[in-house]
């Protein structure tokens, strides 16, 4: 038999949240290797999305079963406020696995996403969010314009065509510097990005006063819950890859995928070096050594990255 009442009976409001959820993905699982910044890279990351937003939201982190420390240092954030949602995947569950109860279960009606390794500039959300609501039936928004591919930018360019309020510029429009940091980001050599950046152009459009770049990825997007709904679930059977699913489906189905106008969001990958300066990573981080330049001989690090990325593939394909 019950005792007493319970006293929730007598709570008269429940908090709201807030419009939009800020949705990261994290898998950390151990810190060393190709993880040994990345718990700073975590932290900058969402230290730059809570700061630099320029509109509320929730932050709503998934961790894909990280070592202890990493879901020690979330469970700290979350106990602390800065982190309003917080999941603890006890097994990795692969992008696919955590994007279908990300984008089915954040509460906010517009998600912003991003994987863990993303740095975010002032404004970004705000941008996003204005080209979400100014452009008609679109899919996703990338806070950053890059070369996208083109077999995934055809429904947005028929729509351009077809619709005269539409501006459509072609060129060269992305600068090269802006253009040569992201890609740098990626891996790929200054040759390599030249050549590409010389060979391939850039759509963008204007419309109703609000210009976006043509493309989108899944590495950090701003969608409609509503939309997103379309698409779920998602089948993925490796934990990384097969994630330009979404890409597919969203220019399958006809929506626009844009980007913003301004570099606003860039992908740190693994480390912090290289990252704008006004960023700083926390004080108790070691002093690096300098990389031998055989190290960074073009052929050898092609040769010792190639290495790397198949022991990476066959450990986690076993």
């Amino acid at each position: 038999m019950r005792v007493g009442q319970n006293p929730a009976k007598f709570v008269k409001e429940v908090a709201r949240p807030e419009r939009i959820t800020v949705a990261v993905l994290n898998y950390i699982p151990f810190l060393s290797g190709f993880y040994a910044e990345a718990l700073d890279v975590l932290k900058v990351c969402l230290e730059s999305a809570r700061t630099e937003a320029g509109l509320p939201f929730d932050l709503l982190v998934f961790d894909n079963a990280s070592c202890e420390e990493v879901r020690q240092y979330l469970l700290d954030e979350h106990q602390a406020g800065r982190i309003q949602y917080l999941f603890l995947s006890e097994k990795n569950l692969g992008k696919g696995g955590a994007w279908n109860i990300i984008l089915s279960g954040a509460p906010g009606e517009i998600i912003s996403y991003a994987d863990s390794d993303v740095l975010f500039s002032p404004g970004w959300l705000k941008r996003s969010v204005e080209i979400l609501e100014t452009y008609p039936s679109v899919g996703m928004v990338t806070a950053r314009p890059f070369r996208t591919r083109e077999e995934y930018m055809t429904a947005t360019l028929a729509w351009a065509r077809r619709t005269p309020e539409v501006q459509v510029e072609q060129g060269q429009l992305i600068p090269w510097e802006t253009f040569l940091e992201f890609d740098l980001s990626l891996g790929q050599s200054e040759e390599e990005i030249r050549q590409r950046y010389e060979s391939t152009r850039d759509v963008r459009l204007t419309y109703q006063g609000v210009p976006a770049f043509v493309g989108a990825s899944h590495w950090q997007f701003t969608a409609w819950k509503s939309t997103l709904q379309n698409f779920l679930p998602f089948s993925m059977d490796r934990p990384m890859g097969q994630v330009k699913q979404l890409d597919e489906r969203m220019n399958a189905a006809g929506f626009l995928r844009l980007m913003t106008a301004e570099p606003l969001a860039m992908n740190m990958s693994n480390t912090l070096r290289g990252v704008r300066q006004a960023v700083t990573a926390p004080a108790s981080q070691p002093r690096r050594k300098k990389t031998s330049p055989l190290l960074e001989f073009p052929p050898v690090k092609k040769v010792l990255l190639s290495l790397y990325d198949s022991i990476f593939r066959w450990y986690y394909d076993r």
